[in-house]
């Protein structure tokens, strides 16, 4: 099967769906046999992520930089905590182990990740796809804001549409599966 990298927070946010969805996303990822690759972290977003993938009996991936490890908590309970120097490393480490990315909720640490994968995608440097979990309507402004880049032809229309982005995490799981079955 196919293993997911999935940007996320390593807080909570406020709405207590954010957490639900990265669960019931944890969830279909082991039960649909595909392994999960994340930040490592125990808290937060990152952690209900894992902890779901875990519990549904998926293999869990962390990537974690040795000087974040206390900072965002590493989950000592994953199947594999790989330990790289720097944040670069991270990123690289988790592309090499992914087929597919997922952006859910979180700050500027995960938009920054994923817009480091989309912006490979574009390049050519990969062609994994890659989706916005829309979570409660969370990235509906940054979806808005993608789309006018597009009709200010700042983005082209082609690189826009190759971005997936669903409400629920079931409906985009099934969009970056059916991609991978390409």
């Amino acid at each position: 099967m196919s293993r997911f990298c999935v940007f996320l927070g390593s807080r909570e946010g406020r709405d207590p769906q954010y957490l639900a969805d990265a669960r019931r996303l944890g969830e279909a990822l082991a039960h649909r046999g595909h392994t999960l690759v994340y930040g490592g972290a125990r808290i937060g977003m990152m952690g209900a992520l894992a902890d779901a993938a875990l519990e549904a009996g998926g293999e869990v991936i962390g990537v974690m930089p040795d000087h974040l490890v206390e900072r965002e908590q590493a989950h000592r309970g994953l199947t594999r905590l790989i330990h790289v120097r720097n944040m670069h490393e991270r990123k690289a480490s988790m592309a090499a182990h992914a087929d597919a990315f997922i952006m859910l909720p979180g700050g500027i640490g995960t938009l920054e990740e994923f817009f480091e994968a989309w912006t490979w995608h574009y390049l050519g440097l990969h062609d994994k796809p890659i989706g916005v979990l829309d979570s409660e309507g969370f990235y509906a402004p940054l979806l808005a804001f993608l789309d006018n880049t597009v009709e200010q032809g700042f983005l082209n229309a082609r690189t826009r549409a190759e971005l997936f982005d669903a409400s629920a995490p079931l409906d985009l799981l099934d969009m970056l599966e059916a991609r991978l079955a390409r």
